[in-house]
């Protein structure tokens, strides 16, 4: 097929790249002109695995082309997928601008019949909305489908080419043959519903999940209370069907461009129903409050930070990207600079992206893990690169002024740290450093 993509942001392009990587022939449409030039050249301006491989080969094969001319993308296409950015406005609704400006250029450039799918992730009706723009601009046939993602970033090209479900919303049985024939070839679990009921699908699906990461993490504040295991309580958990192992590692909260938005985007949509949705926005609160546990296991294993150095590690709010959006990294450097400390901080990708967001005079930004804990009186793990759970515990040691290291994310194992001669402050497991009180039941 010929596939049009507008918006080359993280949806659209490893969307776009995929397609091609399918054998159909891609245009990636976006207005910035730089952004194109670097994948025209190759590059690719987001971290993630096995991307720019894929995009340079079908590049070659001459199945992918980026351009910032819309209208001759659309007009050659076949399909037309809109996957522009949805930020969040200060309510917490999704903002619409570029959805509607993208489908006022889509609707000019029709000169056929053609599925208009929208990938970005909106709120219910939004699909309606954009073929009533394009239909005022064009009085030819098309058909709308709402097509949502559910990638994970650090994942997202196996994400796409080997999917759990695709989901297609749309009316029009020549809209879902052709959109089935296309996703055919990535997995037999193909949803077919109606526009609404796709576009509920990933709200409801990313607040599940965040409902999970937010449930777990309150368990994980009672076990360190009771002197439980979230580990073990999590493992015996997920082995019942019914509630499945993943999205059960407690930590310090989600962060990123889909979770904190989507929770966010929904309690508005229930909100302009008149509907409130109190389990979503308890969840909201709960993540929000959960990444200050580690400034309070630093106050309590440290006392007053101010004129303290402070090493952390991994500023990305998940590994293997450098995604820094909502990531709890930017409120914790924050509160360490707040109360006085020198924050010296190191991730392997996501550096750049964190000082764009946030730089500060009292900011050290470190060249490797092992510089960012010299001379730190405490170490505090906020993302869980692979290179700082496989690093020597005994050289950290060392290295540090005072060897305490705060682990939010719950890599490494108690007799290990012991060993090496750390103190540890792990999420929701008993450690040497926990004082467990005794419970009376009557």
């Amino acid at each position: 097929m010929r596939i049009a993509v507008i918006g080359t942001g993280y949806v659209g392009l490893v969307s776009g790249i995929c397609y091609a990587e399918l054998g159909h022939h891609v245009y990636c449409v976006d207005k910035d002109e730089a952004k194109i030039n670097m994948l025209r050249g190759g590059g690719i301006p987001i971290y993630e695995p096995g991307l720019q491989p894929l995009s340079v080969k079908n590049m070659a094969d001459g199945r992918l082309r980026f351009t910032t001319e819309l209208a001759e993308a659309v007009t050659e296409a076949d399909v037309v997928v809109i996957a522009v950015g949805t930020p969040s406005l200060p309510s917490g609704e999704a903002d619409m601008t570029y959805i509607e400006a993208a489908a006022r250029e889509v609707g000019a450039a029709m000169n056929g019949y053609k599925v208009i799918c929208v990938k970005s992730t909106v709120p219910v009706g939004t699909n309606e909305r954009v073929g009533r723009i394009i239909g005022e601009l064009y009085d030819g046939p098309f058909d709308s489908a709402s097509l949502p993602e559910f990638l994970r970033e650090g994942t997202a090209v196996r994400d796409t080419l080997h999917p759990d479900r695709i989901v297609i919303g749309t009316g029009s049985s020549r809209a879902a043959h052709i959109l089935s024939d296309l996703h055919r070839p990535l997995t037999s679990q193909i949803v077919m519903t109606d526009i609404r009921s796709a576009e509920m699908i990933k709200y409801a699906s990313n607040a599940f999940l965040a409902t999970k990461i937010s449930f777990i993490n309150e368990i994980a504040n009672i076990c360190e209370k009771v002197g439980a295991d979230v580990i073990e309580v999590a493992k015996g958990m997920g082995l019942d069907n019914r509630i499945g192992s993943s999205f059960l590692r407690a930590g310090i909260g989600y962060g990123g461009s889909c979770f904190p938005k989507d929770t966010n985007a929904l309690i508005q949509i229930a909100g302009n129903v008149e509907y409130d949705f109190k389990l979503l926005k308890s969840v909201v609160e709960v993540n929000k409050g959960q990444r200050f546990g580690v400034i309070d296991k630093l106050r309590k294993a440290l006392g007053d930070a101010d004129g303290r150095t402070i090493g952390v590690w991994g500023l990305a709010f998940k590994p293997e990207t450098d995604d820094v959006r909502e990531a709890p990294a930017l409120e914790i450097v924050e509160q360490l600079i707040d109360s006085g400390a020198e924050v010296s901080v190191y991730d392997p990708v996501a550096m750049a992206n964190f000082r764009r967001m946030f730089d500060h005079p009292r900011i050290l930004w470190c060249g490797s893990a092992m510089e960012a804990a010299q001379g730190s009186d405490a170490l505090c793990l906020l993302t869980e690169w692979k290179e700082f759970a496989d690093i020597d515990l005994g050289a950290v040691k060392s290295a540090m002024g005072s060897p305490i290291l705060i682990d939010g994310r719950n890599v490494y194992d108690d007799k290990r740290v012991r060993a090496a001669g750390l103190h540890y402050y792990p999420v929701g497991r008993p450690s040497h450093e926990a004082f467990i009180p005794e419970l009376i039941l009557e």
